[in-house]
């Protein structure tokens, strides 16, 4: 035992300085693309054929990018003859409207908003969420499992996971949602008291990812369940998560500044 804490005291301090600090990410690390204002080539369509999940589609003379449909692959980038999508460090994508994760030319995407005052008065200290797979590969379901390790816990921040939805103030929701599940979910958002907000957490529970449009599942959570925040990736990493968490409780606004 005297070996462990030994050891223990010897690896310093480990956890994340986010919000406070800015995340170191790794030189490989995909986030929110960039779209360049250049007019593409006429008859250009190289980046949509390369999309796998339609999430690039044709804007006013250049392309526009779906981050709830987006797997980060950077197929598109790969395949633009002009170079004008790149995919950037960014890692703050996560919005509370589906609307807001579109990536276009001409404007930027929106990242997450504070909820309501009444809603911010209840949540915002303490907030007890119930993860439900449904039908994830695991891959979001892990780095949300990374946000309670010691280099990121989110305990510190008054987030925690519970094992009933009974004892949680909402979901978070990942997987294309199956048919299999759909039940389960919806009776997971019964279960949880009033009030409660939903999460929906990587490409697939947003819009089914590159499962959308199989028989066996919903296209994602929205339509099963109300969402409150969407945090686009394939799967999300985990301070992309993070901070549309606190974001959307109102504890940070920008880089730095911690409410």
């Amino acid at each position: 035992m005297l070996k462990e804490i030994v050891a223990r005291v010897g690896q310093g301090f480990r956890t994340s300085s986010y919000p406070d600090v800015p995340p170191t990410l790794p030189e490989r690390f995909r986030g929110k693309p960039r779209i360049s204002s250049d007019p593409c080539p006429e008859g250009c369509s190289a980046c949509l054929r390369a999309c796998p999940t339609a999430a690039v589609e044709a804007g006013k003379g250049t392309a526009a990018i779906d981050l709830g449909k987006c797997l980060f692959c950077g197929a598109c980038a790969e395949a633009c003859p002009q170079g004008s999508i790149q995919l950037t460090r960014e890692h703050r994508m996560a919005a509370a409207r589906r609307d807001d994760i579109w990536i276009r030319s001409e404007d930027a995407s929106r990242i997450a908003s504070a909820l309501n005052h009444a809603a911010q008065r209840i949540f915002g200290r303490s907030l007890r969420l119930r993860q439900v797979s449904a039908g994830g590969c695991a891959a979001c379901e892990a780095d949300l499992n990374v946000l309670g390790t010691i280099a990121w816990d989110i305990g510190r921040f008054g987030i925690e996971f519970v094992a009933s939805p009974r004892h949680a103030d909402g979901i978070v929701v990942t997987g294309p949602v199956t048919e299999n599940m759909a039940l389960a979910l919806r009776k997971t958002w019964d279960a949880t008291p009033e009030p409660k907000i939903v999460i929906a957490v990587g490409a697939c529970a947003i819009s089914g990812g590159p499962f959308a449009g199989n028989a066996e599942v919903r296209d994602g959570a929205i339509g099963s369940v109300p969402v409150d925040l969407f945090v686009p990736g394939c799967p999300p990493h985990p301070f992309t998560i993070l901070d549309g968490m606190l974001r959307m409780l109102g504890r940070i606004s920008e880089p730095g500044q911690r409410r």
